[in-house]
């Protein structure tokens, strides 16, 4: 999954690709990769706090939030 992340980061930091296109692609590829032959899987919590981790990271990377310091929130 890391690695289909990787080679899509250009992709995923292009500015004149829309936000919409970029999460379809990231909800397509994380969602075929988990189900592959997931009925064999044990999730523990350790993987299940890896793949939140892994989900947030893609998500930053297509939103770009920034952090407004004035009102001392984060905006995308």
């Amino acid at each position: 999954m890391l690695t289909k992340h990787f080679m899509l980061q250009t992709f995923f930091k292009n500015k004149n690709i829309s936000k919409t296109l970029k999460l379809r692609l990231k909800n397509t590829i994380t969602d075929k990769t988990l189900t592959c032959a997931s009925e064999t899987w044990t999730l523990t919590k350790t993987d299940g706090k890896k793949l939140n981790i892994f989900e947030r990271k893609v998500s930053r990377t297509i939103l770009d939030p920034v952090h407004d310091n004035e009102k001392q929130y984060w905006r995308i």
